[in-house]
């Protein structure tokens, strides 16, 4: 196994726990993984790269040339800071409510 596919196994094992469980996200088999990984992403069929750089937000034209490149690079999370002061406690049970009625109209 090269750096690169070394590096992708551990960003693998560090996103889902284990191969086996992105296996089954991606729905290839883990022999399939165990051998693109041993063999080397660039002498591997399009189709199974893809699959694999789509799940990770990884540009697969880069990953094939030799380098990990994600493709999304908006932020994922939005903070925000309250002191408490500013707001009185039942506003701020309001904001706490309307940021779980957003989460809850993506189910």
């Amino acid at each position: 196994m090269n750096e690169l596919e070394s590096d992708v196994k551990s960003l693998i094992i560090e996103k889902y726990g284990s191969m086996k469980k992105f296996c089954e996200t991606i729905d290839m088999p883990w022999t399939t993984l165990d051998s693109i990984l041993k063999r080397g992403i660039a002498n591997s069929n399009i189709t199974n790269v893809l699959k694999i750089t789509r799940e990770l937000g990884l540009d697969a034209e880069k990953l094939v040339d030799g380098s990990i490149t994600y493709i999304n690079h908006t932020p994922t999370t939005l903070a925000a800071h309250f002191d408490g002061e500013e707001y009185t406690e039942d506003e701020m049970e309001e904001i706490k409510n309307f940021a779980a009625f957003i989460k809850n109209r993506r189910k």
